[in-house]
């Protein structure tokens, strides 16, 4: 099979050649576009998700030899959400090779949070089958890199943490209040602030109010411990 030059660079930016091709452009097809002969991702995204997760399972168990059940079980949250794997899918700019319909693609489908993740992980369902699994797990490893070493920090729920801050010093929950919206109705930016019961405040933005928030209290969280 004959491959294009932007599948070419898309393999070198994720770090592996298809020794068939057929199940990256596969991995690469939304729903949109997809026919009886040009079959979808969900069911490689199916495969995708369990293989990232006994990835990820096994590294934390083999970072970490004395942490809990307890201890882990967030951790791991953080590292096998929606959130890391489109974060993982922009890294490599999966966004540029997906294969969408027209209706998709004016709604910004490239950008969309839920479309680059499920993509990340019939990529890696990809390798698997193309592969096995060490080599899905080498490229998963190497993709995450920083994220399984920091995973401490970025599994901690801010706004969780700055709650019990501002209750141990005897003060009301913080709340947030939606400041503005911003951008088109298919890609919405909502920037978010969080506030304590003495005045304090802090803003972040993000692509989701749910984001938002947790930007906010993180924001927060790193000025008032500073």
């Amino acid at each position: 099979m004959s491959v294009s030059t932007e599948i070419k660079a898309f393999q070198k930016r994720l770090g592996y050649e298809f020794s068939n091709p057929k199940l990256l452009i596969r991995a690469l097809t939304h729903g949109s576009v997809s026919s009886p002969t040009r079959p979808d991702n969900q069911r490689l995204e199916f495969l995708g998700d369990r293989v990232l997760g006994l990835v990820m399972a096994s590294a934390l168990l083999e970072a970490d030899q004395k942490a809990t059940e307890g201890q882990l079980a967030p951790r791991f949250n953080a590292l096998v959400r929606k959130e890391a794997c489109a974060e993982v899918a922009r890294q490599i700019d999966l966004g540029a090779v997906l294969k969408l319909g027209r209706s998709e693609m004016l709604s910004g489908g490239r950008r969309k949070q839920a479309l680059l993740g499920d993509a990340m992980e019939a990529v890696i369902a990809a390798i698997y089958r193309d592969a096995g699994f060490e080599a899905s797990r080498d490229v998963i490893l190497r993709l995450w890199g920083d994220r399984i070493r920091n995973v401490e920090s970025d599994a901690r729920d801010a706004k969780t943490a700055l709650q019990e801050w501002a209750q141990a010093r005897g003060q009301n929950p913080p709340s947030y209040v939606e400041i503005s919206r911003s951008g088109p109705d298919h890609s919405p930016l909502f920037t978010i602030a969080a506030r304590l019961q003495d005045g304090t405040e802090a803003q972040a933005t993000a692509g989701s109010k749910r984001l938002a928030e947790q930007a906010a209290a993180k924001a927060m969280l790193t000025t008032l411990t500073k």
